[in-house]
């Protein structure tokens, strides 16, 4: 199974979000990705869809979780 991938900007929203997918989601399963750190997986994220952050994607959704920061 693929993981989920769990991207933020590091706002205080974001990392709030952050730490509820880790309470719901094992954390084997899914990868977070500060697209304020790691700027080059911007890309990757739009190419999945995902307009805004705080943002999930699991192997065949995406889900935006606010609308608060467009990337």
């Amino acid at each position: 199974m693929k993981k989920a991938i769990f991207y933020h900007a590091g706002c205080p929203v974001c990392v709030s979000a952050e730490q509820d997918i880790l309470n719901l989601i094992p954390r084997d399963q899914v990868t977070v990705v500060h697209l304020g750190s790691e700027k080059l997986k911007v890309q990757e994220a739009e190419a999945a869809g995902v307009r805004s952050v705080p943002a999930l994607v699991w192997p065949m959704a995406m889900y935006c979780i606010s609308i608060l920061a467009l990337l």
